[in-house]
């Protein structure tokens, strides 16, 4: 009796580890998850979720663990087993479901959809009728059939090339096994035949299945990863080659001072914008916004730079620089369009000329008064050759010239208000007196203020800020 007892002691020991581990794979999974809070690591919040409802019934049911339970939690521990007994099939689908592809996907999570129907009625029957197993059997049922299936999928290559999204061997072994292990013990249990004993092997099983399944969910977490970062790589490599076609610095024109900032929405952006300097007494502006975000809309940003080069000796010209523009571009936009504004300073004749595509108006400030302009045509990538109006202005000392694009007048606040036009009107007046990066960036700093802190920046911004001497 002495060694029977030994015996059973080391069994129930072996079962409070066990349930220790798979409850501490669990939560572990489930942290993980929580950490990289991202769709690809769902997997492991379903395998925590199932290794960890697993170590829990295992720990519920040896006799020491419940021995120091507190009396409420004793109390619970009936309806707990057998919440586990009816859900660990679908906690086990929806871990299936993240590894599969196509109609074996939607298989899982149907199944899963059917065994949490089957529980939530065996678990309203157990708090009707006491601890009852009438429902069990057809969960059961429904478990034996996944199962099959799944070992069907894992062995057949056809099958696996066609549904799991990633392949393993060990994976294909300990699903066999599992489902070996699961016949035996339904057969065996329909059957009514003797029990026959033998400890910790569906545990060992299980935990060989897990495990597995924690291999693999790991590559596809790590693929996923690897991917990211390959992107991310490649992002950061557009992001420079965009920079470097970006004017380093403004330059020095007498009697204007200038400033120029730019945000894109993402790494790369839309927007473009250069200066054309003929000689120290005339520049011209260019400010494009091209439809879109990313990559696609900063390839053809990029573009811009190359067709630019194009027009430079009509810098003078407005109208010609964006007929231009829309002539080398039109026909690689491909259902693109691109919204642009050129303003062309004469410091010397103290004139200005100025036209746009389809852009927010010019805003000049003279004299306390805030002024849209707007010569505007189409956007480039309508018509492959319209003609473009050209303003002309006088330069008078104190004037200051707002170049931008729409993602300085488009943010919303919490209640879907825009910016707009008055509140930037209310920051020009606010700050008359400072210098164009001042304005700039105080201008920067009230669009951040005026989006609620969770929402991210939803459109490129770039601003030109000229101030006439």
């Amino acid at each position: 009796m002495e060694v029977q007892s030994l015996a059973s002691l080391r069994v129930e020991l072996a079962y409070i580890v066990l349930g220790t581990v798979f409850v501490f794979f669990g939560l572990a999974s489930c942290a993980i998850a929580a950490i990289r809070k991202s769709t690809e690591v769902r997997v492991l919040v379903w395998l925590g979720l199932w290794s960890g409802m697993y170590g829990t019934s295992l720990l519920l049911r040896a006799p020491e663990v419940a021995g120091v339970l507190p009396p409420l939690l004793l109390k619970c521990a009936p309806f707990t087993i057998n919440f586990i007994r009816y859900f660990l099939i679908v906690a086990a689908m929806l871990v299936w479901s993240e590894l599969t592809l196509g109609k074996m996907r939607r298989t899982a999570q149907a199944t899963a959809v059917l065994g949490s129907a089957f529980g939530i009625a065996g678990i309203g029957w157990f708090m009707v009728k006491g601890f009852d197993d009438t429902l069990l059997p057809y969960n059961n049922l429904i478990a034996v059939c996944a199962v099959l299936c799944l070992a069907a999928v894992v062995t057949v290559p056809a099958l696996s090339a066609r549904f799991l999204a990633f392949r393993s061997p060990i994976l294909t072994v300990s699903t066999l096994a599992f489902t070996a292990d699961a016949l035996f013990r339904n057969v065996w249990g329909w059957l009514r035949l003797p029990h026959i004993g033998l400890p910790l092997l569906d545990e060992a099983v299980f935990a060989f299945l897990l495990f597995s399944f924690a291999y693999v969910a790991g590559q596809k977490v790590f693929a996923n990863e690897r991917r990211l970062l390959s992107i991310e790589s490649e992002l950061e490599i557009a992001r420079q080659i965009q920079a470097s076609i970006l004017p380093t610095g403004v330059p020095t024109v007498e009697n204007l001072t200038i400033a120029a900032r730019y945000l894109p929405m993402a790494a790369v952006g839309g927007d473009y914008y250069e200066f054309i300097q003929v000689d120290p007494h005339r520049i011209g502006f260019l400010v494009a916004d091209v439809s879109g975000h990313g990559i696609p809309a900063a390839l053809i940003s990029t573009m811009l730079k190359v067709a630019m080069q194009s027009v430079a000796s009509c810098a003078g010209q407005p109208a010609e620089v964006l007929r231009g523009l829309n002539r080398i571009l039109s026909s690689q936009l491909r259902g693109q369009l691109i919204s642009a504004a050129y303003l062309w300073l004469d410091t010397e004749a103290r004139t200005a000329l100025y036209s746009s595509a389809g852009h927010p108006p010019l805003l000049r400030w003279r004299k306390g008064l805030l002024e849209p302009i707007e010569s505007n045509g189409l956007l480039f990538g309508v018509l492959p050759d319209p003609s473009y109006p050209v303003c002309e202005l006088s330069l008078e000392t104190g004037d200051r010239f707002l170049l931008y694009t729409d993602g300085v007048v488009e943010p919303e606040n919490a209640a879907g208000e825009a910016f707009g036009d008055h509140a930037l009107e209310r920051v020009v007046r606010g700050n008359e007196h400072r210098a164009p990066a001042e304005l700039s960036e105080r201008l920067l700093t009230e669009l951040r203020h005026w989006q609620p802190a969770s929402v991210t920046q939803q459109d490129d911004i770039t601003l030109i800020v000229i101030d006439v001497a």
